[in-house]
């Protein structure tokens, strides 16, 4: 459990720091200023719902599309990473994601911050 609470917290802040320093124009958070705990709430709360996404129906994607993913030789994940990021989207008024190729690098990037997490939190 907090290991997931940790990978929570890294997911938010790599959504943090893709939108602050616009490394990719098309995906934008917005805000509530108002909420318990303000902007970084937001932040918290779009990498717990994009946790729990690729927790619950990541596993079911990669499963249905690995005929793609062996053809492609693991290529296709990417796609799946993108309809996952796009599906966190769709889930919360908070994250807006504008076009596949924004999704696609998005869902590279954090892929790569999950795994980085994954890598860091099993020492």
């Amino acid at each position: 459990m907090i290991k997931f609470l940790l990978k929570t917290a890294i997911l938010a802040a790599v959504f943090y720091g893709l939108t602050y320093w616009e490394v990719l124009p098309g995906l934008t958070v917005n805000p509530n200023e108002d909420g318990p705990l303000g902007v970084y709430g937001t932040y918290l709360w779009i990498g717990l719902l994009f946790g729990v996404v690729n927790a619950i129906v990541g596993p079911i994607l990669r499963l249905l599309s690995l005929p793609f993913v062996v053809l492609t030789l693991g290529l296709f994940l990417l796609v799946v990473n993108a309809a996952l990021l796009g599906l966190t989207a769709l889930l919360t008024d908070r994250l807006e994601v504008d076009g596949f190729i924004t999704a696609l690098l998005g869902g590279l990037i954090l892929a790569i911050a999950g795994w980085a997490a994954d890598q860091l939190l099993d020492r």
